[in-house]
């Protein structure tokens, strides 16, 4: 059972007690991310993430880290497009200890310069090491083809021009304009009890004083076309991207039955043709980008320089398929169990669970029980799938992206005309 209190400033509390764990996972959620931020601030969330844990007025970096390993608890952060996330685990002993360091550190952390200053370094590396990654640096380069100069298409990370510009000052600007009550969600799932937790939690983050209304998001239009970054590597790295749904879609659950089918798993169209029949790639796969009010579709594929134009022909011509006959009931049957499977095993995490908590309530305002998501994902029919795909899968609407020792965009121009 799911239990919620708003507390008098508009702060939301969620909890779901599991009374067969030992463990508790808790969250402190603020609906800021990356899309937030004008071209200037780009990273500013992100910064902000780490600044989080290197102290506040009665705890430094080294007694947060260390009052945290004393009870055997683990504790991250992360920052998404639109949501920033401050989170931990422990024993249901050590509840009380986990909420004072997370109510500390969120609220009353310093921002303090000298540790901004040793920080600033350890951003550049993050974002070395992200472009030192071509899988992962084609998506960043991918986001923003496809969404342009939207914040959707900034990277999280930010620019190193910015984490150079950014100061103490700066940061606890943007902290104190955006986290802000009603943007706050704290999510808590294990061997807990909700009004106990209320009480721990509540008294600290009622002293949040509501502040003005943020500025509205604005919905970007998808970019067409071709991007090309040359660079010496041994393999090109491909994404295609094109329109997806957004995240309260209600076709989300055929998108997610569509993307398994093409290439969510190793059953996949795109893995069976690519990898198995053809030997073309390693690495090759679907995958779904979705936020509040838009989504990306999108496919991806390592592959040697003189077969990238082919394994791209391929991709294409698998979403195609799905726009020209219905999948097979056993296929989508596969899709649906596997689908299934994995909500249902992720359902035994105390942390997936005050997950779904958070991510329910920030994005939809409610909580969706678990059997309802497995019955819409059951009630997805072919007919449905083969909809979407003609609904999703229009040539005037892909945005590819390639970076590899690559230097003829013309042809892969060519390609996607």
């Amino acid at each position: 059972m799911v239990n919620k209190t708003i507390l008098k400033n508009g702060v939301r509390i969620l909890t779901k007690a599991m009374a067969h764990v030992r463990s508790v996972s808790m969250g402190v959620w603020v609906n800021v991310g990356a899309r937030d931020e004008a071209v200037s601030e780009s990273g500013l969330s992100h910064f902000i993430e780490h600044m989080i844990f290197k102290g506040t007025r009665k705890r430094t970096a080294f007694q947060i880290a260390k009052e945290f390993d004393a009870i055997g608890g683990q504790t991250n952060a992360f920052t998404t497009m639109e949501t920033t996330c401050y989170h931990a685990r422990v024993m249901d002993a050590h509840l009380e200890t986990m909420v004072d360091i997370l109510s500390d550190i969120f609220l009353n952390s310093v921002f303090d310069a000298e540790e901004v200053e040793k920080e600033r370094p350890v951003i550049f590396q993050e974002i070395g090491m992200v472009e030192d990654s071509p899988e992962e640096y084609v998506h960043i380069l991918s986001g923003n083809a496809y969404w342009g100069d939207n914040g959707l298409g900034q990277s999280i990370l930010g620019t190193r021009e910015n984490i150079i510009s950014f100061d103490a000052k700066v940061l606890k600007t943007f902290f104190h304009q955006y986290y802000k009550p009603d943007c706050i969600v704290i999510s808590a799932a294990g061997n807990l009890t909700h009004d106990r937790f209320v009480d721990r939690v509540g008294p600290a983050f009622e002293s949040i004083q509501i502040g003005d209304a943020l500025p509205q998001r604005v919905t970007p239009t998808g970019c067409s076309g071709v991007e090309l970054h040359t660079r010496e590597l041994e393999q090109v790295h491909v994404c295609l991207g094109t329109k997806g749904l957004s995240i309260t879609d209600p076709r989300r659950y055929a998108f997610s039955l569509l993307n398994t089918i093409l290439g969510g798993n190793m059953s996949s169209r795109l893995f069976q043709e690519i990898r198995e029949r053809r030997g073309l790639a390693y690495a090759v796969y679907s995958f779904i980008s979705s936020y509040v009010d838009t989504g990306m579709f999108g496919a991806y594929v390592g592959v040697d320089p003189k077969r990238a134009q082919n394994a791209i022909n391929l991709i294409l011509k698998e979403m195609l398929k799905l726009k020209k006959k219905p999948v097979e009931p056993d296929e989508l049957r596969h899709a649906k169990e596997f689908t299934k499977g994995g909500l249902l095993l992720a359902s035994e995490s105390v942390d997936n669970q005050m997950f779904r908590l958070a991510q329910n309530e920030i994005h939809l305002g409610y909580n969706i029980p678990l059997n309802e998501i497995v019955d819409k994902i059951e009630s997805v029919t072919e007919e449905e799938i083969l909809d979407l795909a003609e609904h999703l899968f229009q040539r005037n609407g892909l945005a590819l992206t390639l970076l590899g020792p690559l230097t003829d965009k013309k042809s892969f121009e060519d390609i996607i005309a």
